[in-house]
């Protein structure tokens, strides 16, 4: 663990969780017994698998206190994260913000972010608080959006910096251009530094992530590709506030503030709320069509049905994958939303025996 990071961290007290002591994993994942040993219904995972193979999953990952109860599909091999990127450099954005390297009130204009076509003087106001927030007011275009993405866009200049949300690319592209201006660091590099190695990631390089450009802007996409097990620490990590065995990765209050709902998304806010480019479940809404998600559920989002959903009323970590560059699958939000909602069916009362 680098000698900053311990600086940042330091040894955690009991007053940093609530829950039982948490278990991680080392090397390698350790599994309970089995789902009855967990407190869970075997008859009623195998229903879950069983929808999987309706759909395009490749893979799905369920962690239960820190012990795989179950798995399936290929929890190795590296798939797209797509916008669940996004997750991932909220995170390093608390790390550099402890340490002083990022001033989240720092506007454009301090920090000389323009774009192809010039950002407005009123533009230039937007902070990276609000880009965090998807909530910058900056409606120009941007790289590796979708056609939907494009077709929601605003019109340029029509809303105030921090008054609107809108999901918006250009704010997440400009962060990974404030990220490494600011620490000099890259992206993946900075990943792997700051959190894979010191949450054990066992397939994890920084060669695994790119770096898109073009002419639309000057900001360049950073898609990552990403095993589930990996992926699964990392929200194991967000699980456990950023605690990791012995020692604080993540800021204290880092975690609280990243997953709270700052916005509320899509049409109203049927996809719950937005945090630091988080969804947040809000009033039993959070994937279109299912109801009743726990309140505190929160999940990092790709394109195709990506989904790294952690539900901390239930100590749940579920990881779901699909494999949208080789076979161009994909699976709705919402199924994988029904899928989650299964498997906190099948957790019975009195969970965690063994």
């Amino acid at each position: 663990m680098p000698a900053a990071l311990l600086l940042l961290a330091g040894p955690y007290s009991v007053a940093d969780r609530a829950l039982p002591e948490p278990v991680f994993p080392g090397e390698r994942w350790q599994r309970h017994v089995s789902p009855e040993a967990a407190g869970f219904s075997s008859e009623k995972l195998a229903k879950v698998r069983e929808a999987t193979e309706e759909l395009d999953t490749a893979a799905m990952m369920i962690v239960f206190r820190g012990r795989v109860v179950d798995a399936w599909g290929d929890p190795v091999k590296k798939y797209n994260c797509h916008s669940i990127r996004k997750s991932f450099l909220s995170a390093l954005y608390g790390i550099q913000t402890a340490l002083g390297k990022i001033d989240l009130d720092a506007t454009m204009a301090d920090l000389g972010i323009d774009d192809n076509d010039p950002l407005s003087e009123t533009e230039k106001q937007a902070t990276v608080r609000m880009l965090l927030k998807s909530r910058s007011g900056i409606y120009h275009p941007a790289l590796y959006e979708t056609a939907a993405m494009a077709a929601a866009r605003p019109e340029r200049h029509s809303r105030e910096p921090g008054t609107y949300y809108y999901y918006n690319n250009w704010d997440f592209n400009a962060l990974g251009t404030i990220y490494e201006q600011k620490t000099g660091e890259k992206i993946f590099e900075s990943f792997g530094k700051w959190i894979a190695d010191p949450i054990g990631m066992e397939d994890f390089e920084p060669e695994d992530g790119r770096y898109v450009t073009g002419r639309a802007s000057r900001h360049a996409a950073y898609p990552l590709n990403m095993s589930a097990r990996d992926m699964a620490r990392f929200g194991l990590l967000f699980l456990n506030d950023g605690i990791w065995e012995n020692r604080r990765v993540l800021p204290r209050g880092w975690v609280g503030e990243s997953v709270h709902p700052h916005s509320r998304g899509g049409r109203a806010g049927r996809n719950g709320g937005y945090g630091y480019m988080w969804w947040v479940a809000v009033d039993g809404r959070h994937f279109a069509g299912v109801d009743n998600v726990p309140e505190g559920t929160y999940t990092g989002r790709g394109a195709g049905g990506h989904v790294l959903a952690v539900v901390p009323k239930h100590e749940l970590v579920v990881v779901h994958r699909v494999d949208t560059f080789e076979r161009g699958n994909r699976v709705p939000y919402g199924e994988v939303g029904r899928l989650l909602m299964m498997i906190i069916d099948a957790r019975e009362t009195g969970a965690g025996a063994d």
